[in-house]
């Protein structure tokens, strides 16, 4: 009984009080901890860092290799686990179903809306960087839209 209640504590406070429950006073830990989380209710420590996630294109955080760079592992009575980074397989694809959706499933006015959308927002404060990786990713998802994309920034 002790276990199924250590497990719905988490949910339980994520629905109550909102994302960032952790944050409350009673609720935090002694220590600090770096989060993903930094927007939503509740909120009451500014983040350190404007973009918390990892990896970012604005040199935000990073693993302390000098500090962890040994092999995490622990072994069960099973077999051995191992912390690792996870490595892409052959059928690891992140383009083919968006492009099926653009090519087959939407007509031309919506790939019409889904250009005028993408190149507003990429027009909104992104950098020159993000950008380039943006374009490219729509050319690697359907190169006609991802063309019409790119041939609004030129």
């Amino acid at each position: 009984m002790l276990q199924a209640r250590l497990f719905s504590y988490a949910d339980t406070h994520r629905y109550r009080v909102g994302n960032n429950y952790t944050q409350l006073p009673p609720n935090q830990t002694l220590t600090d901890v770096r989060s993903y989380a930094k927007d939503g209710a509740m909120r009451f420590t500014e983040p350190q860092v404007a973009r918390p996630y990892a990896p970012n294109s604005y040199d935000g955080p990073s693993a302390d290799e000098d500090r962890y760079n040994h092999p995490a592992g622990w072994r069960v009575e099973t077999a051995e686990m191992v912390r690792a980074a996870y490595t892409l397989h052959a059928d690891d694809d992140d383009f083919s179903q968006p492009g099926h959706l653009v090519r087959e499933v939407m007509d031309d006015a919506q790939r019409d809306r889904l250009v005028g959308n993408v190149t507003r927002h990429l027009r909104n404060g992104v950098s020159a960087t993000v950008r380039e990786r943006a374009l490219q990713y729509w050319k690697n998802i359907d190169a006609t839209t991802g063309s019409r994309v790119a041939d609004a920034f030129a």
